[in-house]
């Protein structure tokens, strides 16, 4: 059986992917999902204003002469303040592994977004992801200005790089479809479908926020289900599809309506790396039974535009559901 498929130009074994995720930093994590059946990792997302708030405050206790207070950081500290941190996890996860390194970055200026990008593909990155974790809670911002802000970003490291580049996206815009396309004319690479936003809780008790992240269930399959549906055939970039994948079966549902590749990170987090051998050994199995040769005999086949009803993924399906009456899955 042929499993192998393309992504942002990548030639990868499979299509299973390991998400931006704190297991990207443990070297020997890369190796084993490697060896369990990973056909690329993206690796921990490096954010702009952490590395600015480290060294602002290592300038500030420097400026202040607090010798003290300076006293607690390590010795050799001022070497690792910014990005080498992370630079250098790029080029050891390089050395480490013969699956396909991808970056994800974060940033909150034009200039982060350029420069970090720039020194990521110096350290050896094959592609890099743009997480654009970008929450409008300013009111008086519009939608308008929402896209333009990704189509900046986009732009402006396209222009800063010669690597592949995707698009992290959320799926709050007010037409998903047309911005997927309009960054995909503006030359992404590839779309990540979809970012999971942060979105706090309250504790009665206490009166405060909680601050917590939640894993994914696969009731968030549904979503980006329907975009990659609809998004499959009608763009030249990659589609990733993320969200909900806790089983073999949703990596084949996600295959079936048009993704090039699956990524997961909350299975993982749950069960532990070696869950990677289990969903691949898992997609493997449903695509013997299934008597598939290539993933190109399924990739596809119930996206949107390959499917004559129409209805089951619009309006029209919706009502006939509420007519019927409401049945659990």
């Amino acid at each position: 059986m042929d499993l192998s498929t393309r992504y942002l130009g990548l030639d990868l074994k499979n299509p299973l992917v390991v998400s931006a995720s704190p297991l990207g930093l443990d070297l020997g994590n890369v190796r084993k999902l490697e060896d369990f059946g990973a056909a690329a990792i993206v690796l921990p997302s490096i954010f702009q204003e952490d590395i600015e708030n480290e060294i602002d405050e290592m300038e500030r206790l420097v400026a202040e002469g607090n010798s003290e207070a300076f006293s607690y950081f390590p010795a050799h500290m001022s070497e690792n303040v910014g990005p080498k941190n992370y630079l250098d996890l790029i080029r050891r996860a390089r050395a480490a592994v013969d699956m396909p390194v991808i970056a994800s970055l974060n940033g909150t200026t034009r200039t982060g977004w350029t420069d970090y990008a720039k020194q990521i593909e110096q350290a050896g990155a094959q592609a890099i992801e743009l997480n654009i974790y970008f929450l409008p809670t300013d009111i008086s911002q519009s939608g308008a200005e929402v896209e333009a802000l990704y189509l900046d970003i986009l732009k402006a490291v396209k222009q800063a790089v010669s690597l592949p580049v995707s698009m992290k996206l959320s799926p709050y815009f007010s037409s998903p479809g047309h911005m997927v396309k309009t960054l995909d004319q503006a030359g992404a690479d590839g779309f990540v479908l979809f970012n999971r936003f942060y979105q706090p809780d309250i504790d009665l008790e206490e009166l405060s926020l909680l601050r917590d992240l939640k894993l994914s269930h696969k009731g968030e399959i549904r979503l980006p289900l329907l975009w990659i549906a609809a998004l499959a055939g009608k763009i030249k970039g990659s589609i990733a599809a993320s969200s909900g994948v806790q089983t073999a079966a949703e990596v084949i549902k996600y295959l079936f309506v048009g993704a090039d590749v699956v990524m997961t990170t909350s299975a993982l987090m749950r069960h532990g790396v070696g869950y990677m051998k289990t969903l691949h050994d898992g997609m493997v199995a449903d695509l013997n039974a299934r008597e598939v040769g290539k993933l190109s005999d399924i990739r596809g086949r119930m996206s949107r535009g390959a499917t004559s009803d129409l209805g089951a993924f619009d309006r029209v399906n919706y009502i006939r559901i509420l007519r019927g009456g409401v049945h659990s899955s």
